[in-house]
């Protein structure tokens, strides 16, 4: 697409697909932090759960909590700005909360099927935002 201003001709390179996915990505993580902290709870409670462990998975937790928001604005910003730096390291964050999720997805003391199916959901989230990085990133080079 051709943006027209004072005689110049530029082109647009942000991915839409890439900003759907990542707003799609705000919604879908408020669902899954609260899910996941919500059968912490409940697995503490009906399971012995050892303390440690707890203690681990809770702020492991909150790890990916206080990263998925940094990913999330390092994308946008990166995206709509056509920067190549703030969205490779948007990629980089993202890589870090896809081993969070594999780890809530098979390490975690108690897993439970919607542990499964909501881990599985956010991975191939993080792996369309991954390819779609990617390529948004290698528009911006040319």
């Amino acid at each position: 697409m051709a943006v027209v201003g004072r005689g110049k001709s530029s082109v647009v390179l942000s991915s839409v697909p890439l900003q759907m996915l990542l707003y799609l990505n705000v919604i879908y993580y408020v669902f899954y932090f609260l899910a996941t902290l919500l059968m912490l709870i409940y697995k503490s409670q009906v399971f012995s759960y050892p303390g440690s462990n707890l203690a681990l998975d809770l702020c492991l937790l909150f790890l990916m909590g206080f990263l998925e928001p940094l990913q999330l604005y390092l994308g946008t910003r990166g995206n709509l700005a056509e920067e190549k730096i703030t969205l490779g390291s948007s990629l980089v964050v993202t890589v870090g909360n896809i081993f969070l999720a594999i780890y809530f997805l098979t390490w975690q003391t108690y897993i439970l099927r919607a542990d499964l199916i909501i881990n599985i959901i956010l991975i191939v989230i993080y792996g369309l935002a991954v390819t779609l990085k990617f390529l948004t990133m290698a528009a911006f080079f040319h």
